[in-house]
């Protein structure tokens, strides 16, 4: 035994000694070492900057990335870097080099998996709310016009009004859809978004529809508080035109509509806002004199707009969220007071729900794009960003694909393709889903929406010859629905700017609220506006 001791002692003292520091030399030429070390140092002059600001946020932009779950920004920011000839791991999107970073809860008072009404109005209103509702608290009853009156909360946006600021709102959804609508509507149900959706009980009782709320937002803020005197929204840019005109009257638009009543409150718009001008496509956008105009509203389709993978290839002269972006901040910058934007990319969450990856990650990506021409487009000293969603879907990244494989392919292991352990022993990939319509192979279709058209299919297909990167593949599901549902689990929160530092760690959905107004020092704002007008 004392033998065997003393061989190990000596072969213990023969190592030669280790030297960190030529280890740590040698590690600064490994690209992975160097490149993290080097973003570390850059985030925490970032973070020295914004913590030592002392000053408020004049501008915030509040980006929503609808549906944007963990699983779709990284599959996102993965085809962005494959799309550019690159391996696409190691690829950013751009609020993916924000210096601020959080989780966010997105239950409802009532749900444990939300909806995009309940969870925007956390985001916007700083309270939790009941599936299905916007701009209420959960003291109301879904769809009972007679609960809302004394429940309505006040938002952001209106907080942002009546302080001065400059206020707009951008989607690609239906301007008057869940997300965008509870920045500065109040209904105990969602679906109204004309009164054609209402029932009589409703209307009988008061209860104004999400468009024409839109329409009078600035009259029905002025009512709520005594003397105020406000301009209303700057910009809106957005689809859903058909709620705003009255069924089977042709439009010189050339929208339909649905509303039962007869008004037209494009018309009523325009009629208000003698200096303000309405267009309907993205040259008519570009083509307004910004130093003439004092609002713009846009509609640019009759329902949701076109995906943007759709817009690029049928060459359609609608504008992109990136255009619609750069035109509000052009827009409102002007104002020395600041401005508060709302922008949302509503159609990531239209194509997870029809189980097509394609499409909701092109659409994260064109958001990225959006959120760099803001970036671009302000002072980071003055201007809080923050990009987050309202809920996740159920599209997870799985199987052990190597590195640069097709985001949007099938599953191949390094060395060898992969197949699932069923009775064929078939191909699989990367994406799928939990729930949802299924598989379809669409080739090179349009529009993602026609999963719609078919029975939910559910279960394994033989994908050997189908060509899983184009626009028209929907991934399998493992339950089959009629639609893919959100999920439950958190989403992430990005913010850059002055009071970007208070979003870190797990919070509420309701905290972002809190972020903004304190940032921007809303409320402070507000009140005195109130103080100075009244009497």
């Amino acid at each position: 035994m004392g033998c065997i001791a003393q061989s190990e002692t000596k072969r213990t003292r023969s190592l030669p000694a280790y030297d960190l520091d030529a280890h740590l030399n040698q590690l600064k030429a490994n690209r992975w070492y160097s490149e993290s070390s080097e973003r570390l140092r850059a985030m925490t002059r970032i973070i020295a900057q914004q913590t030592n600001q002392p000053r408020l946020a004049k501008n915030i932009i509040l980006f929503i990335g609808d549906g944007m779950s963990v699983a779709t920004v990284t599959a996102a920011r993965i085809l962005e870097g494959q799309n550019s000839g690159h391996t696409g791991e190691e690829n950013f999107l751009s609020f993916g080099q924000f210096p601020f970073v959080g989780l966010v809860k997105t239950y409802n008072v009532d749900a444990q998996t939300p909806d995009s009404a309940g969870t925007m109005t956390a985001i916007m209103s700083g309270i939790k709310t009941d599936f299905g509702v916007l701009g209420v608290d959960e003291d109301v009853a879904r769809g009972d016009c007679g609960s809302q009156s004394g429940n309505e909360i006040i938002s952001a946006l209106s907080l942002a009004e009546i302080a001065g600021l400059s206020t707009g709102i951008v989607s690609t959804a239906r301007i008057t859809h869940a997300t965008p609508a509870a920045a500065y509507a109040h209904s105990v149900e969602r679906g109204w978004e004309d009164i054609s959706s209402m029932p009589e009980a409703a209307i009988r009782a008061g209860c104004e529809d999400i468009a024409s709320q839109l329409i009078n937002f600035e009259a029905n803020l002025e009512r709520k508080f005594r003397s105020l005197d406000i301009d209303g929204l700057e910009i809106v840019l957005g689809g859903g035109a058909r709620h705003f005109l009255p069924r089977s009257v042709a439009h010189e638009s050339g929208f339909g509509g649905l509303r039962n009543d007869q008004r037209n409150l494009i018309d009523e718009w325009t009629q208000k806002y003698r200096h303000g001008s309405f267009v309907k496509n993205n040259e008519e956008l570009e083509a307004v004199d910004l130093s003439s105009v004092q609002k713009i509203l846009g509609l640019f389709s009759d329902s949701h707009m076109l995906y943007e993978s759709v817009r690029v290839s049928s060459e359609s002269d609608q504008p992109s969220l990136t255009d619609m972006t750069k035109r509000a901040i052009d827009f409102t910058h002007k104002n020395p007071k600041g401005f508060f934007l709302v922008i949302e990319s509503g159609r990531i969450d239209h194509a997870h729900h029809a189980n097509n990856a394609f499409n909701a990650l092109n659409e994260t990506i064109e958001l990225s794009a959006a959120v760099q021409a803001a970036l671009d487009a302000t002072n980071p000293e003055e201007t809080l960003v923050i990009v987050t969603s309202d809920h996740g879907h159920v599209m997870t990244m799985s199987g052990y694909p190597r590195r640069g494989n097709p985001i949007l392919g099938k599953v191949v292991s390094v060395g060898e393709n992969t197949f699932a352990r069923d009775l064929k022993k078939l191909p699989y990939t990367t994406l799928g889903y939990q729930n949802g319509p299924g598989f379809r192979d669409g080739g090179t279709e349009f529009n993602p929406d026609l999963a719609y058209k078919n029975p939910a299919e559910s279960g394994r297909y033989d994908l050997s010859k189908v060509d899983t990167l184009q626009s028209g593949f929907h991934q399998e599901s493992l339950v089959s629905l009629y639609a893919e549902t959100h999920s439950g689990e958190d989403v992430v929160i990005y913010a850059s700017g002055p009071g970007a530092h208070l979003a870190t760690g797990t919070m509420e959905q309701s905290v972002i609220f809190h972020i903004m107004n304190h940032a921007g020092g809303l409320t402070k704002r507000a009140r005195a506006a109130l103080a100075i007008k009244r009497p």
